[in-house]
């Protein structure tokens, strides 16, 4: 009976052991748990201490009006009235020409002469035309009283109109025909006929380019000389899809050309209608008064205000960047691990807008409530520092 109870005894001493043992493996398990817990990669967590230390201040996320300035890139360019390329129909040799790129021209001034043997055989044509057509009137007038007094015959009469017609028509063409070259056909003569006619200037401007030199010989394909009036020029500047809304016709604008310090303004009057292959579309300004170093072609650089808008914004100081991406941080809530007050952060990518008075213009992702969001106003950079080096600020 001893010996039964003695046993009993050692196996009732065995199984507390066990059960001990298991409790506290169970429990070695929880702290262990504990110690391994998982942050989301968007959260940063921070002890009361830890918060002081990174200064850290929370505010809100505004709707605010925001008419900041958007900084773009173009190019100077000239209204197709005010470029002229100058041609001559029937071409021929370079007679003369004094100018060169850069003087001053005015419209209807004399940039070339050109000599050609066909200008005197149109001349030509055209005199004798215009006689025998004058000669055809006068029969055709004598034909008219004959055939109204029954003395001509109707065959007679309709070829003389048919041969006095035709002359008209080839005197009519032989005219434009001197135009075109220069020549003023009311004002030829038997006694002014002339191998050379004038290259004259479309347009009022300066000389772009001279493609022409003395005994040149040109056809009417060649370009002989580029005037451009710079009286006129406008801006072609290229923005981004997402800028689209915030320009306007009649807005200002100020730019600068080649680098310079010199200030210059234009005003938009007319935005792109159509997006681009690569997500940019146009702005067209009108630049506002003369620079006699602006010409087409320059690049510039240009800053447009751009119009007020209801957005929501935060301080700019609140933004940080990482990885080529912005983002800011708000509060997500408050917790307590082993006695000790912990709270987390969340990280959220953003879009940075316009700029304006310190505040910032930001795109958040949707869904988000911003009016119940607590921003990081100030230490988000530490919060950032936090993130990217867990363990030095972090828990």
């Amino acid at each position: 009976m001893t010996t039964y109870n003695f046993k009993l005894s050692i196996l009732i001493a065995v199984l507390g052991i066990a059960l001990v043992s298991c409790n506290g493996n169970k429990k070695a398990a929880t702290v262990a748990e504990k110690e391994t817990e998982v942050i989301p990669e968007d959260i940063v967590e921070l002890r009361d201490d830890q918060i002081k230390l990174a200064d850290i201040e929370t505010g809100a996320i505004e709707l605010r009006s925001m008419s900041g300035t958007l900084k773009v890139n173009g190019t100077v360019s000239v209204a197709p009235q005010n470029l002229a390329t100058v041609s001559m129909p029937m071409g021929g040799f370079v007679k003369s020409t004094k100018l060169m790129p850069g003087n001053a021209v005015r419209k209807g001034q004399t940039l070339a002469m050109l000599e050609n043997q066909e200008f005197i055989d149109i001349q030509q044509n055209y005199l004798e035309a215009k006689n025998k057509c004058e000669l055809a009137k006068a029969e055709y007038n004598r034909q008219s009283e004959l055939y109204k007094n029954d003395i001509s015959s109707q065959k007679n009469m309709q070829q003389v109109t048919s041969n006095y017609k035709s002359l008209k028509v080839q005197v009519k063409a032989l005219e434009q025909k001197l135009s075109l070259i220069g020549i003023n056909p009311f004002r030829l003569n038997e006694d002014n006929i002339s191998r050379s006619v004038a290259v004259v200037s479309p347009i009022s401007g300066y000389i772009k380019t001279v493609n022409v030199s003395i005994g040149k010989s040109v056809s009417a394909s060649d370009v002989l000389f580029e005037i451009v009036n710079s009286d006129k020029l406008f801006l072609e500047l290229t923005l981004f899809e997402k800028d689209a809304d915030k320009v306007a016709s009649g807005e200002k604008i100020r730019f600068y050309i080649n680098n310079e310090t010199e200030q210059h303004e234009a005003v938009i009057y007319q935005t792109g209608k159509s997006i681009n292959n690569d997500k940019t579309y146009k702005v067209y300004a009108n630049v506002v008064g003369r620079c006699k170093s602006m010409l087409p072609g320059m690049y510039v650089n240009a800053v447009i205000q751009a119009k007020s808008n209801q957005v929501t914004s935060v301080p700019s100081a609140s933004i940080v960047s990482f990885d080529d991406k912005d983002y800011i941080f708000v509060h997500d809530k408050d917790k307590v691990e082993n006695g000790k007050k912990m709270t987390e952060y969340r990280m959220i990518q953003v879009q940075k807008g316009v700029t304006s008075d310190e505040f910032t213009e930001v795109v958040l992702p949707e869904g988000f409530n911003f009016k119940d969001a607590k921003l990081i106003i100030k230490g988000a950079y530490n919060l950032l520092s936090a993130k990217k080096n867990a363990g030095e600020m972090s828990c």
